[in-house]
């Protein structure tokens, strides 16, 4: 596998490009309004990129995808909820095909209603549902509700070596395993539901007593 992840600039956010190393078809994940960004990858290992993936629909992951759809002609691929027009819509346990590789979607509801994280042999692209050491921002009542459950009933149930890629580089280093939230990540750490949100509302003073920029 051919595997970038790519400083999108705004606001620490990341972009990726996940490629079948043989057949050098391409998948980019929330691509950058700066197309030099991985256009340059691109030209670098000659792949042709067939599909444009959204994690979700909000502004900073999808301000480059016109131009990107417009560079590379692929297909954009989004949750029927994405509020951007895309050409395919995938749903929870949906696959596709990229070459050798195959991509399997997890809808995870919560940051917003339209997130996805997706899968490809290990590398889990989580989006803005899963950081390194964090989660996704909700409210405290129906949308933490569905985060937390989409982490439990979702992601931790994979296996413990899957390496998580968060669409933004909030944590202490740009990525982690299942494994190593499973254990660490102190919103899921909690034995509750109730846990999780009083986290959620008292971030910025756990932050502050444990260290955490």
């Amino acid at each position: 596998m051919i595997f970038h992840q790519i400083d999108a600039g705004g606001d620490r956010n990341f972009a990726y490009l996940m490629a079948d190393e043989d057949g050098g078809r391409a998948a980019l994940f929330d691509p950058p309004a700066d197309s030099e960004r991985y256009l340059s990858l691109v030209a670098k290992h000659g792949l042709t990129v067939d599909y444009i993936i959204l994690t979700h629909g909000h502004a900073d992951h999808t301000l480059g995808v016109d131009q990107a759809r417009r560079q590379t002609q692929a297909r954009v691929v989004a949750h029927p909820r994405n509020p951007v027009g895309a050409d395919v819509r995938v749903v929870d346990g949906d696959t596709l095909v990229l070459g050798s590789l195959t991509l399997k979607f997890f809808y995870t509801p919560g940051h917003s209603d339209d997130s996805i994280c997706v899968l490809g042999e290990d590398k889990l692209i989580t989006g803005d549902t899963l950081f390194v050491g964090k989660v996704g921002g909700t409210d405290y009542g129906e949308n933490a509700r569905k985060e937390y459950d989409s982490l439990h009933q979702k992601l931790m149930i994979l296996e413990d070596d899957i390496e998580v890629y968060p669409g933004h580089n909030f944590g202490v280093k740009p990525s982690s395993t299942i494994g190593h939230e499973r254990n660490t990540n102190p919103f899921l750490l909690g034995k509750s539901f109730e846990d999780f949100v009083h986290l959620k509302k008292n971030w910025l003073q756990y932050k502050k007593e444990h260290g955490i920029d």
